[in-house]
């Protein structure tokens, strides 16, 4: 294939070879999608319905459910329907869409995270300040940035990858199509292109990242101020939550992208992979509820009107 206009289709890496092992595979990311969808909707449904969750950290983490629901309904599908179905392929254009996505999602998710940081230091380091600086207009132009950006570095990286003519075959190493996997492909001189990517992208990840961790320093220093108990667990229950995700999402996509070469293997970097990008949008509503009374108050209401609305539903339709 001389160059990407010639091909058509590209070829995933398959979870296994044998039928019984592709609908095991079916079957466990069916039940991990269903339990995304189930708890992420959950978010999404409680916040927007609860006006006591009407606030800037929970503004935030509605964003957050969709970003995750994003992340996990761009690979995880087709996988499960490639195994379904015995095949491998994804068509080009596909396949740029699900680089494209995956980028925006994931990137999202990780600026999203930052600006949640800020919220939280504002209301622990700023309290007095937290109702003028996080006001309704203040917080929809952090979220709008946030997805604006990431749109922004998402067509970056998709253009970029996709203007480099493949023909090194048309095997992805790789679940998805991951951009590292489809350079490989790449006939072109990539190395520049390559080095430019990964200069932006880790520009992006460590910019935030510095923040995240700046922000949590002054939040820790002002915690172990308070002079109550009390206080100093209600802080702690506010921030621990988001720290939790944010060590999960840094810890797995930095072993993902800088473990040692001599450990790589096929094998290690699908797992690695799902850990960070199928993983997460599935715990982080879990992880977010764990230890907020609010939260679980306004998630038992919404699954009692569902469960009520479906007995009158059924009763209906019995008679």
């Amino acid at each position: 294939m001389s160059n990407s206009s010639s091909l058509n289709e590209l070829l995933l890496l398959a979870f296994a070879e044998t039928r019984e092992l592709q609908l095991l595979h079916f079957s466990l990311f069916l039940g991990i999608y269903l339990a995304a969808l189930l708890s992420n909707g959950l978010i999404i449904t409680a916040v927007a319905c609860d006006h006591r969750l009407q606030t800037p950290m929970y503004f935030f983490l509605l964003n957050l459910s969709f970003l995750d629901l994003g992340t996990i309904s761009t690979t995880v599908p087709k996988s499960m329907t490639n195994s379904l179905w015995n095949t491998r392929a994804i068509s080009y254009s596909g396949c740029a869409a699900q680089v494209f996505l995956v980028v925006f999602f994931f990137t999202g998710e990780f600026s999203l995270l930052t600006v949640m940081a800020y919220d939280r230091f504002v209301a622990i380091c700023r309290p007095l300040h937290y109702g003028t600086i996080m006001g309704g207009r203040a917080c929809v132009k952090m979220a709008a940035a946030a997805w604006g950006s990431c749109f922004l570095n998402a067509l970056l990286h998709t253009g970029n990858t996709f203007s480099l003519p493949l023909c090194k075959g048309h095997v992805v190493d790789q679940f998805f199509c991951e951009i590292p996997q489809i350079l490989k492909l790449s006939c072109a001189d990539s190395y520049f292109r390559e080095v430019g990517l990964i200069v932006v992208s880790l520009c992006l990840f460590s910019g935030c990242f510095l923040f995240i961790v700046l922000s949590y320093v002054q939040i820790f220093t002002a915690v172990l101020r308070i002079p109550s108990e009390q206080g100093r667990h209600k802080a702690f229950s506010m921030c621990l939550p988001h720290l939790a995700v944010v060590s999960l999402c840094v810890s797995t996509v930095m072993f993902a992208y800088m473990k040692p070469p001599s450990i790589s293997s096929p094998a290690l970097d699908l797992v690695v992979t799902i850990l960070y990008l199928v993983v997460p949008p599935t715990l982080n509503p879990l992880i977010y509820s764990m230890r907020n009374k609010e939260l679980k108050d306004a998630l038992r209401k919404v699954i009692s009107w569902t469960v009520f609305s479906s007995g009158k539903i059924a009763f209906a339709l019995h008679n």
